[in-house]
């Protein structure tokens, strides 16, 4: 082993833990996992109708920027957090060390729905425009049967599982042809989309005209369903906290890791813009999009020719798929590593490492779990944005309690070899306010017949957002009440 790492060993050791995987991750692999779990071919696509009905231009040109910034704030809150200490469990090893035990209990359960939904949002999301990319060849595929559209998304989680657990030795080197995939993938789609069509929108039009298809008087326009529409920005700029995740794996975790976050961020946050500004330049039938519900793949096909149009959807269906991969990476080493200090049910099984030193058994049991969450898209087409929701606020949530703890702790906070200085103290205020701002408005209903108390209401439109959250981490809390909280008490050393 080399010094490096040597002294990433010791470091783990510090923190109260024996060094069980390999350091085969690089900086560079650090920063591919994150930047691919953000993926701008996945979520500035999939979620462009929330945002499209929801506000419309302005929500997306002016929005984007701005919540793209506060979130960027939330990233360097956690990349100082990482740095000081770099361990698979990140989040909420990170709370229980600056809290209470019942920090790191209620932070754990919170990142683990958020990591389980945001796996079964990029793979449904994915399934989604495979069918309806595959029905542009066949229609023996049918993009508006949610049937069709699930057993898509069950054999995706499928491929993805088994791609962790055989693929395990490759894993990492996936990450960065991923990073690639993004790179000249988004580069293809905005060259195709400045250049092919005949005709584009007014720059007026893309940074000011607003739109409201939500059903919601435009009274509310500004403080309800302008909103909603930032839905769009808040899940595709999520899951960077897989640079924790697998920092137990990562070279010079310490530096590596925090960078490998913070960049991720920023990185996405630019080309995510960018990309999206050309689609608003490019949605010159705006009648068309919103008769297509807001669906994105509407702007291409009424821009451009079929061909372009057609690998346009080749390439977000390529980054999207190994979003997907991605997800299960990061999420099997959470599982592990909250399992390792028996927090979830069955932790013996979910901590068992195959002989690649890979915890196999806890991707299957991400993977199964996202896809028991995402079983109402069965009969519901607007259980993929409940879905989202979760992860946005099931992640962001458990993001927000770390970062008031470190708030709390002051200059007694010990920082690591990348830190904030002195900036920590303005920076993770406004980090926690945004957070609960956005997880407020994310288990509202999306459509006025999502409202329970209306006579309109139809359970097929509700958001069940904080159903789940209720089942979920209820569970957990009353779990935590009736025993956990006498074994809990904080990290299980593993090491002497």
């Amino acid at each position: 082993m080399s010094n490096a790492h040597d002294a990433d060993a010791a470091k783990l050791a510090e923190l109260g833990y024996k060094q069980e995987f390999e350091r085969k991750w690089s900086g560079f692999h650090n920063f591919a996992i994150s930047f691919s779990i953000i993926s701008i071919l996945s979520g500035c696509f999939t979620t462009f109708a929330q945002a499209w009905n929801n506000g419309g231009p302005v929500a997306i040109s002016v929005g984007w920027p701005i919540i793209a910034g506060l979130i960027m704030l939330i990233g360097l809150t956690m990349a100082e957090l990482v740095s000081a200490m770099p361990t698979a469990g990140g989040i909420y090893y990170w709370a229980l060390n600056l809290g209470k035990p019942i920090h790191g209990w209620v932070t754990g359960w919170l990142n683990l729905i958020g990591l389980i939904t945001v796996t079964a949002g990029v793979d449904y999301g994915f399934a989604n425009f495979f069918t309806f990319t595959a029905s542009l060849y066949s229609k023996s595929f049918d993009p508006g049967n949610l049937h069709t559209i699930f057993i898509v998304f069950a054999i995706t989680l499928l491929i993805h599982i088994a791609m962790n657990i055989w693929g395990a030795k490759i894993i990492h080197q996936l990450q960065g042809i991923n990073v690639w995939v993004h790179v000249f993938g988004v580069a293809a789609i905005i060259l195709i989309l400045i250049l092919i069509p005949s005709h584009h929108q007014t720059s007026h039009w893309v940074f000011t005209h607003q739109i409201n298809n939500s059903g919601f008087s435009h009274h509310a326009f500004w403080i309800y369903v302008l909103p909603l529409g930032f839905l769009l920005t808040q899940y595709t700029i999520t899951g960077f906290d897989a640079s924790a995740h697998v920092s137990e794996e990562t070279g010079q975790a310490g530096k590596a890791a925090a960078q490998g976050l913070w960049k991720s961020i920023a990185y996405s946050a630019v080309a995510g813009w960018i990309l999206l500004l050309s689609f608003l330049y490019a949605s010159t039938d705006e009648a068309a999009i919103t008769k297509g519900g807001g669906f994105v793949a509407t702007i291409f096909t009424t821009a451009v020719s079929m061909g372009w149009a057609k690998l346009i959807l080749i390439i977000t269906c390529l980054g999207q798929f190994f979003c997907g991969m991605s997800c299960v990476t990061a999420g099997s080493r959470m599982l592990f590593a909250f399992s390792r200090d028996k927090a979830v049910p069955g932790n013996k099984y979910w901590t068992k490492l195959d002989k690649n030193r890979n915890p196999s058994h806890a991707a299957f049991g991400l993977g199964f779990a996202a896809l028991v969450v995402t079983l109402p898209a069965l009969w519901s087409a607007v259980a993929f944005f409940a879905v989202t929701s979760m992860a946005v606020i099931g992640l962001f949530g458990s993001f927000a309690i770390p970062i008031w703890l470190r708030w709390r702790k002051g200059d007694a906070f010990k920082q690591g070899d990348w830190n904030l200085g002195k900036k920590w103290k303005w920076m993770a205020p406004l980090a926690v306010l945004e957070i609960v701002l956005v997880s407020v408005y994310f288990i509202m209903p999306t459509t006025p017949a999502g409202v329970p108390w209306s006579k309109s209401f139809d359970i097929k439109a509700a958001n069940y957002t904080p159903v789940t959250f209720v089942v979920v981490l209820g569970g957990a809390l009353l779990w935590w009440v009736l025993g956990a909280k006498k074994h809990f008490k904080g990290p299980i050393r593993t090491l002497d």
